[in-house]
């Protein structure tokens, strides 16, 4: 699969739905489909499957004009618990199959192999439990040894943190190279972007919000980006995001405020290309 139909497939811009909990995510999710966002993320671990799922149902959206992603947590990767976790997942969500299943991090918390889960990864696909399968957290240490695994083509994204203060672009690169797609998560670094001087000059510029820039600059790279937010007022902003072109040199003007602020670190994490 080319990088074009994936970001024909998967709406560029996302709902996140990390933090969200009970009523608050069902709330958020069933404004974003409201708003017109047509793609959902979640994850087992957030916690909210089953509110997120119940958002889709109330919202009486057609299931083909949506695209859901959800992640097999870490405690989840060994062949004995992944597959009925991946059920879970579906039954929570009140759907047959997701349109995207991620390993939320290489790190199993039972030492699986990589080899062994992302071959269940696949089988979930060949079950007809996901169409389309990926990663998330993966470094390129991690995507080299997924790559004798999986071919590029199988990989339909990589979600990493990504957003002004942390660009990875090392990561990007060997990802286009391999033609595997990135879906940046925290695009705002949990709101500490959305001050900087150069986004409100650049937001002034165009009579846009700095989150609308933000948004924006991701999108001009050829990434999907998953923003959480909980505000009527700035999902509809967020959305209006869609329609912003910026220059290059606006572009690179936000590259330059890369200073490797990474918000998301847990103690599991991999060791981070630089």
């Amino acid at each position: 699969m080319s990088q074009h139909d994936t970001q024909r497939e998967m709406p560029t811009l996302g709902m996140g739905t990390f933090r969200l909990k009970g009523e608050v995510a069902y709330e958020s999710v069933k404004m974003a489909l409201d708003v017109g966002y047509r793609h959902i993320d979640t994850a087992q671990i957030y916690d909210n499957e089953a509110e997120v799922g119940k958002a889709i149902a109330d919202s009486g959206i057609a299931r083909e004009e949506l695209f859901v992603t959800t992640k097999v947590w870490n405690s989840k990767l060994s062949p004995a618990l992944f597959m009925d976790s991946v059920h879970e997942s579906l039954e929570k969500l009140g759907l047959k199959q997701v349109d995207l299943l991620l390993i939320h991090w290489p790190s199993p918390e039972e030492g699986t192999e990589m080899a062994v889960y992302l071959k269940e990864l696949k089988r979930a696909k060949e079950l007809g439990l996901t169409r389309y399968i990926g990663v998330s957290n993966f470094t390129i240490a991690n995507l080299k040894e997924a790559l004798e695994v999986l071919t590029a083509d199988e990989i339909y994204t990589n979600q990493v943190e990504v957003h002004p203060y942390l660009t990875n672009q090392k990561l990007r690169e060997f990802c286009q190279q391999q033609g595997i797609h990135i879906t940046g998560y925290m695009p705002f670094a949990v709101g500490k972007v959305l001050s900087d001087d150069t986004i409100i000059k650049i937001a002034n510029q165009h009579q846009r919000s700095p989150a609308e820039v933000v948004l924006a600059w991701e999108f001009a790279q050829g990434m999907a980006t998953i923003p959480s937010s909980t505000k009527r007022k700035n999902l509809e902003s967020n959305f209006a995001s869609l329609d912003l072109n910026l220059s290059d040199e606006e572009v690179q003007a936000i590259n330059k405020l890369d200073c490797s602020d990474r918000q998301a670190n847990p103690g599991f994490s991999p060791e981070w290309d630089q």
